[in-house]
Protein backbone atom coordinates (compact mmCIF):
# COMPACT_ATOMS: atom_id res chain seq x y z
CA UNK A 1 0.00 0.00 0.00
CA UNK A 2 1.32 3.42 -0.93
CA UNK A 3 1.82 6.11 1.65
CA UNK A 4 -0.95 8.18 0.03
CA UNK A 5 -3.42 5.28 0.15
CA UNK A 6 -2.48 4.53 3.74
CA UNK A 7 -3.01 8.16 4.74
CA UNK A 8 -6.40 8.23 3.03
CA UNK A 9 -7.47 5.09 4.88
CA UNK A 10 -6.30 6.58 8.17
CA UNK A 11 -8.29 9.75 7.55
CA UNK A 12 -11.47 7.78 6.82
CA UNK A 13 -11.08 5.71 9.96
CA UNK A 14 -10.37 8.79 12.06
CA UNK A 15 -13.39 10.58 10.68
CA UNK A 16 -15.79 7.68 11.18
CA UNK A 17 -16.58 8.34 14.86
CA UNK A 18 -17.48 11.97 14.10
CA UNK A 19 -19.99 10.89 11.46
CA UNK A 20 -21.38 8.19 13.73
CA UNK A 21 -21.98 10.70 16.49
CA UNK A 22 -24.27 12.89 14.36
CA UNK A 23 -27.81 12.37 15.62
CA UNK A 24 -30.83 12.53 13.34
CA UNK A 25 -34.44 12.38 14.46
CA UNK A 26 -37.07 11.09 12.02
CA UNK A 27 -40.29 13.01 12.54
CA UNK A 28 -43.70 12.16 11.06
CA UNK A 29 -45.75 15.34 11.41
CA UNK A 30 -49.35 16.34 10.75
CA UNK A 31 -48.49 19.91 11.73
CA UNK A 32 -48.57 21.52 8.29
CA UNK A 33 -47.78 25.00 9.62
CA UNK A 34 -44.89 26.90 8.07
CA UNK A 35 -44.31 28.72 11.35
CA UNK A 36 -43.16 25.42 12.91
CA UNK A 37 -39.89 25.62 10.97
CA UNK A 38 -38.58 27.92 13.69
CA UNK A 39 -39.64 25.36 16.29
CA UNK A 40 -37.59 22.60 14.70
CA UNK A 41 -34.63 24.91 14.12
CA UNK A 42 -34.70 25.85 17.81
CA UNK A 43 -34.47 22.20 18.83
CA UNK A 44 -31.54 21.53 16.51
CA UNK A 45 -29.73 24.63 17.74
CA UNK A 46 -30.23 23.63 21.37
CA UNK A 47 -29.29 19.96 21.00
CA UNK A 48 -27.36 19.50 17.76
CA UNK A 49 -29.89 16.84 16.72
CA UNK A 50 -31.05 17.23 13.14
CA UNK A 51 -34.65 16.59 12.10
CA UNK A 52 -35.78 14.69 9.03
CA UNK A 53 -39.48 15.42 8.58
CA UNK A 54 -42.22 13.60 6.72
CA UNK A 55 -45.47 15.57 6.39
CA UNK A 56 -48.93 14.03 6.02
CA UNK A 57 -52.33 14.32 7.65
CA UNK A 58 -53.20 12.41 10.81
CA UNK A 59 -54.88 9.50 9.02
CA UNK A 60 -52.05 9.23 6.51
CA UNK A 61 -49.43 9.07 9.23
CA UNK A 62 -51.24 6.34 11.16
CA UNK A 63 -51.76 4.33 7.97
CA UNK A 64 -48.09 4.69 7.07
CA UNK A 65 -46.97 3.52 10.50
CA UNK A 66 -49.16 0.43 10.18
CA UNK A 67 -47.88 -0.32 6.68
CA UNK A 68 -44.24 0.11 7.67
CA UNK A 69 -44.52 -1.98 10.81
CA UNK A 70 -41.24 -2.85 12.51
CA UNK A 71 -39.33 -1.40 9.55
CA UNK A 72 -40.64 2.12 10.18
CA UNK A 73 -37.87 4.70 10.54
CA UNK A 74 -40.14 7.05 12.52
CA UNK A 75 -38.92 8.28 15.91
CA UNK A 76 -41.52 10.92 16.81
CA UNK A 77 -45.15 11.34 15.76
CA UNK A 78 -46.95 14.70 15.89
CA UNK A 79 -50.73 14.69 15.38
CA UNK A 80 -53.29 17.49 15.55
CA UNK A 81 -56.41 15.72 16.75
CA UNK A 82 -57.33 14.04 20.04
CA UNK A 83 -59.22 11.19 18.39
CA UNK A 84 -56.26 10.31 16.18
CA UNK A 85 -53.89 10.35 19.16
CA UNK A 86 -56.30 7.98 20.88
CA UNK A 87 -56.44 5.73 17.82
CA UNK A 88 -52.65 5.62 17.54
CA UNK A 89 -52.51 4.59 21.17
CA UNK A 90 -55.11 1.80 20.97
CA UNK A 91 -53.56 0.52 17.73
CA UNK A 92 -50.24 0.12 19.54
CA UNK A 93 -48.31 2.53 17.32
CA UNK A 94 -46.71 4.50 20.16
CA UNK A 95 -44.02 3.56 22.67
CA UNK A 96 -44.82 4.28 26.35
CA UNK A 97 -42.21 6.51 27.95
CA UNK A 98 -41.35 7.85 31.37
CA UNK A 99 -40.31 11.48 31.67
CA UNK A 100 -40.46 13.51 34.85
CA UNK A 101 -40.05 16.67 32.75
CA UNK A 102 -43.20 15.91 30.74
CA UNK A 103 -45.18 14.64 33.71
CA UNK A 104 -44.41 17.80 35.69
CA UNK A 105 -45.13 20.16 32.77
CA UNK A 106 -48.22 18.70 31.08
CA UNK A 107 -51.44 18.42 33.14
CA UNK A 108 -53.06 14.98 33.30
CA UNK A 109 -56.05 15.99 31.18
CA UNK A 110 -53.71 16.77 28.28
CA UNK A 111 -51.93 13.42 28.11
CA UNK A 112 -52.72 9.74 27.81
CA UNK A 113 -53.49 7.82 30.95
CA UNK A 114 -50.25 6.35 32.27
CA UNK A 115 -49.88 2.59 32.10
CA UNK A 116 -47.46 0.21 33.75
CA UNK A 117 -44.76 1.04 31.19
CA UNK A 118 -45.34 4.79 31.06
CA UNK A 119 -47.37 7.30 29.05
CA UNK A 120 -47.88 6.98 25.29
CA UNK A 121 -48.65 10.56 24.21
CA UNK A 122 -48.62 14.14 25.49
CA UNK A 123 -50.60 17.18 24.33
CA UNK A 124 -48.60 20.35 23.73
CA UNK A 125 -51.23 22.83 22.53
CA UNK A 126 -54.99 23.22 22.38
CA UNK A 127 -57.47 24.93 20.09
CA UNK A 128 -61.11 25.60 20.87
CA UNK A 129 -63.86 24.80 18.36
CA UNK A 130 -66.10 27.85 18.47
CA UNK A 131 -69.07 29.36 16.68
CA UNK A 132 -68.70 32.33 14.32
CA UNK A 133 -71.75 34.29 13.22
CA UNK A 134 -72.91 37.30 11.21
CA UNK A 135 -73.25 40.06 13.79
CA UNK A 136 -75.75 41.99 11.65
CA UNK A 137 -78.15 39.08 11.14
CA UNK A 138 -77.76 36.74 14.10
CA UNK A 139 -78.12 37.32 17.83
CA UNK A 140 -75.34 35.97 20.00
CA UNK A 141 -77.85 34.32 22.32
CA UNK A 142 -79.18 32.27 19.38
CA UNK A 143 -75.81 30.59 18.77
CA UNK A 144 -74.13 30.39 22.16
CA UNK A 145 -74.50 26.61 22.46
CA UNK A 146 -73.62 23.77 20.12
CA UNK A 147 -77.18 22.48 20.48
CA UNK A 148 -78.52 25.62 18.78
CA UNK A 149 -76.75 24.73 15.54
CA UNK A 150 -79.61 22.25 15.11
CA UNK A 151 -82.41 24.52 16.36
CA UNK A 152 -85.08 25.37 13.74
CA UNK A 153 -84.48 29.10 14.42
CA UNK A 154 -81.19 28.69 12.55
CA UNK A 155 -82.66 26.90 9.52
CA UNK A 156 -80.85 27.81 6.33
CA UNK A 157 -78.11 29.66 8.21
CA UNK A 158 -75.43 27.07 8.98
CA UNK A 159 -72.32 26.15 6.96
CA UNK A 160 -69.66 23.63 7.96
CA UNK A 161 -66.75 21.75 6.51
CA UNK A 162 -67.07 18.01 5.92
CA UNK A 163 -68.54 16.08 8.82
CA UNK A 164 -65.81 13.46 8.34
CA UNK A 165 -62.98 15.91 8.93
CA UNK A 166 -61.13 15.05 12.18
CA UNK A 167 -61.93 18.43 13.78
CA UNK A 168 -65.66 17.87 13.31
CA UNK A 169 -65.49 14.18 14.19
CA UNK A 170 -63.90 15.09 17.51
CA UNK A 171 -66.51 17.78 18.20
CA UNK A 172 -69.31 15.37 17.34
CA UNK A 173 -67.69 12.70 19.50
CA UNK A 174 -67.62 15.12 22.41
CA UNK A 175 -71.28 16.05 21.91
CA UNK A 176 -72.14 12.34 21.81
CA UNK A 177 -70.38 11.91 25.15
CA UNK A 178 -72.43 14.77 26.61
CA UNK A 179 -75.86 14.01 25.10
CA UNK A 180 -75.83 10.29 24.45
CA UNK A 181 -75.98 8.60 21.06
CA UNK A 182 -79.71 9.01 20.38
CA UNK A 183 -79.83 12.74 21.11
CA UNK A 184 -76.52 13.33 19.31
CA UNK A 185 -77.88 11.72 16.13
CA UNK A 186 -81.00 13.87 16.31
CA UNK A 187 -78.73 16.90 16.74
CA UNK A 188 -76.70 15.99 13.67
CA UNK A 189 -79.89 15.53 11.67
CA UNK A 190 -81.00 19.01 12.77
CA UNK A 191 -77.70 20.52 11.63
CA UNK A 192 -78.12 18.93 8.18
CA UNK A 193 -81.61 20.42 7.96
CA UNK A 194 -80.24 23.86 8.92
CA UNK A 195 -77.44 23.96 6.35
CA UNK A 196 -77.30 26.87 3.93
CA UNK A 197 -75.21 24.77 1.50
CA UNK A 198 -73.47 21.42 1.25
CA UNK A 199 -70.32 21.06 3.37
CA UNK A 200 -67.14 22.16 1.61
CA UNK A 201 -63.81 23.89 2.22
CA UNK A 202 -61.84 24.37 5.41
CA UNK A 203 -62.46 26.41 8.55
CA UNK A 204 -61.25 29.67 7.00
CA UNK A 205 -63.67 29.12 4.12
CA UNK A 206 -66.54 28.83 6.60
CA UNK A 207 -65.62 32.15 8.21
CA UNK A 208 -65.39 33.83 4.81
CA UNK A 209 -68.74 32.34 3.82
CA UNK A 210 -70.32 34.03 6.85
CA UNK A 211 -68.71 37.33 5.90
CA UNK A 212 -69.90 37.00 2.30
CA UNK A 213 -73.48 36.26 3.32
CA UNK A 214 -73.43 32.71 1.95
CA UNK A 215 -74.42 31.55 5.41
CA UNK A 216 -74.79 33.21 8.79
CA UNK A 217 -73.42 30.68 11.29
CA UNK A 218 -70.35 28.45 11.12
CA UNK A 219 -67.86 26.57 13.29
CA UNK A 220 -64.09 27.06 13.34
CA UNK A 221 -61.00 26.26 15.34
CA UNK A 222 -59.75 29.36 17.12
CA UNK A 223 -56.34 29.49 15.47
CA UNK A 224 -57.93 30.10 12.07
CA UNK A 225 -59.83 33.03 13.55
CA UNK A 226 -56.69 34.38 15.21
CA UNK A 227 -54.83 34.32 11.90
CA UNK A 228 -57.48 36.51 10.34
CA UNK A 229 -57.48 38.82 13.36
CA UNK A 230 -53.71 39.27 13.07
CA UNK A 231 -53.72 39.71 9.31
CA UNK A 232 -52.71 43.04 7.76
CA UNK A 233 -54.86 42.36 4.67
CA UNK A 234 -57.70 44.95 4.52
CA UNK A 235 -60.10 42.25 3.31
CA UNK A 236 -59.39 40.12 6.38
CA UNK A 237 -59.81 43.11 8.67
CA UNK A 238 -63.17 43.92 7.04
CA UNK A 239 -64.24 40.30 7.38
CA UNK A 240 -63.51 40.17 11.10
CA UNK A 241 -65.51 43.36 11.66
CA UNK A 242 -68.59 41.54 10.32
CA UNK A 243 -68.06 38.29 12.20
CA UNK A 244 -68.72 37.62 15.86
CA UNK A 245 -67.12 34.80 17.85
CA UNK A 246 -68.72 32.91 20.71
CA UNK A 247 -67.32 30.17 22.96
CA UNK A 248 -70.31 27.79 23.22
CA UNK A 249 -71.84 26.17 26.26
CA UNK A 250 -70.36 28.41 28.91
CA UNK A 251 -73.43 27.77 31.07
CA UNK A 252 -73.27 24.00 30.70
CA UNK A 253 -70.41 21.63 29.91
CA UNK A 254 -68.06 24.17 28.32
CA UNK A 255 -66.45 24.71 24.92
CA UNK A 256 -64.96 21.75 23.07
CA UNK A 257 -61.16 21.66 23.01
CA UNK A 258 -59.06 19.72 20.56
CA UNK A 259 -55.41 19.01 21.12
CA UNK A 260 -52.18 18.72 19.19
CA UNK A 261 -49.71 16.30 20.68
CA UNK A 262 -46.80 13.98 20.20
CA UNK A 263 -45.59 10.49 20.90
CA UNK A 264 -42.53 8.31 20.47
CA UNK A 265 -43.02 5.84 17.61
CA UNK A 266 -43.25 2.21 18.72
CA UNK A 267 -40.26 1.14 16.63
CA UNK A 268 -38.08 4.20 17.19
CA UNK A 269 -34.38 3.47 17.04
CA UNK A 270 -33.50 6.75 18.69
CA UNK A 271 -35.73 6.83 21.73
CA UNK A 272 -33.53 9.04 23.89
CA UNK A 273 -33.49 11.80 21.27
CA UNK A 274 -37.22 11.34 20.69
CA UNK A 275 -37.96 11.89 24.39
CA UNK A 276 -35.65 14.89 24.39
CA UNK A 277 -37.64 16.38 21.50
CA UNK A 278 -40.96 15.90 23.30
CA UNK A 279 -39.47 17.49 26.41
CA UNK A 280 -38.36 20.41 24.29
CA UNK A 281 -41.96 20.87 23.08
CA UNK A 282 -42.98 21.35 26.72
CA UNK A 283 -40.36 24.07 27.30
CA UNK A 284 -41.38 27.74 27.64
CA UNK A 285 -39.61 28.53 24.35
CA UNK A 286 -41.58 25.95 22.36
CA UNK A 287 -44.83 26.62 24.19
CA UNK A 288 -44.59 30.32 23.37
CA UNK A 289 -43.96 29.37 19.77
CA UNK A 290 -47.22 27.40 19.66
CA UNK A 291 -49.00 30.51 20.95
CA UNK A 292 -47.30 33.20 18.90
CA UNK A 293 -46.43 31.18 15.81
CA UNK A 294 -49.69 29.31 15.28
CA UNK A 295 -52.16 30.96 17.68
CA UNK A 296 -52.67 27.89 19.89
CA UNK A 297 -53.02 27.78 23.65
CA UNK A 298 -50.07 26.13 25.41
CA UNK A 299 -50.73 23.18 27.69
CA UNK A 300 -47.63 23.36 29.90
CA UNK A 301 -48.11 24.69 33.40
CA UNK A 302 -47.08 28.26 34.17
CA UNK A 303 -46.53 29.40 30.57
CA UNK A 304 -47.80 32.91 29.87
CA UNK A 305 -48.20 34.21 26.32
CA UNK A 306 -48.71 37.64 24.80
CA UNK A 307 -50.51 36.87 21.54
CA UNK A 308 -52.94 39.80 20.99
CA UNK A 309 -55.42 37.70 19.01
CA UNK A 310 -55.63 35.06 21.75
CA UNK A 311 -55.99 37.86 24.30
CA UNK A 312 -58.84 39.36 22.24
CA UNK A 313 -60.61 36.00 22.38
CA UNK A 314 -60.33 35.88 26.15
CA UNK A 315 -56.75 34.69 26.50
CA UNK A 316 -57.93 31.18 27.29
CA UNK A 317 -60.12 32.46 30.12
CA UNK A 318 -63.22 30.46 29.19
CA UNK A 319 -64.93 27.34 30.46
CA UNK A 320 -63.64 24.32 28.56
CA UNK A 321 -65.13 20.86 28.65
CA UNK A 322 -63.32 18.36 30.85
CA UNK A 323 -64.37 15.00 29.39
CA UNK A 324 -61.57 12.44 28.90
CA UNK A 325 -60.04 12.70 25.45
CA UNK A 326 -60.26 8.92 25.21
CA UNK A 327 -64.05 9.24 25.26
CA UNK A 328 -63.94 11.48 22.20
CA UNK A 329 -61.85 8.94 20.31
CA UNK A 330 -63.96 5.99 21.41
CA UNK A 331 -67.07 7.49 19.76
CA UNK A 332 -65.54 7.95 16.30
CA UNK A 333 -67.00 4.85 14.67
CA UNK A 334 -70.46 5.57 16.07
CA UNK A 335 -70.26 9.18 14.92
CA UNK A 336 -69.33 8.22 11.37
CA UNK A 337 -72.26 5.80 11.26
CA UNK A 338 -74.59 8.55 12.49
CA UNK A 339 -73.28 10.94 9.85
CA UNK A 340 -74.03 8.38 7.17
CA UNK A 341 -77.56 7.83 8.49
CA UNK A 342 -78.44 11.54 8.58
CA UNK A 343 -76.81 12.36 5.25
CA UNK A 344 -74.06 14.60 6.64
CA UNK A 345 -71.37 14.49 3.95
Amino acid sequence: MSKAAGLATLLVVAAAPAFAQEQVLNLYSARHYSTDEALYAGFTKATGIKINRVDADDAGILARLKAEGAASPADVILLVDAARLYKGEVDGLFRPIRSRVLEDAIPAQYRAKAGAEGTTWFGFSTRARVVVYDKAKVKLEDVDTYEELADPKNKGKVCLRSGSHPYNLSLFGAVTEHLGEQKAEAWLKGIVENMARAPKGGDTDQIKAVGAGECQVAVSNTYYIARLMRSTDPADKALMEKVGVVFPNQSSWGTHLNIAGGAVAKNSRNTAAAVKFLEYLASPEAQNHFANGNNEWPTAKGVKVSNPALAAMGGGDFKAETIPLASVGAHQVKVQQMLDRVGFK
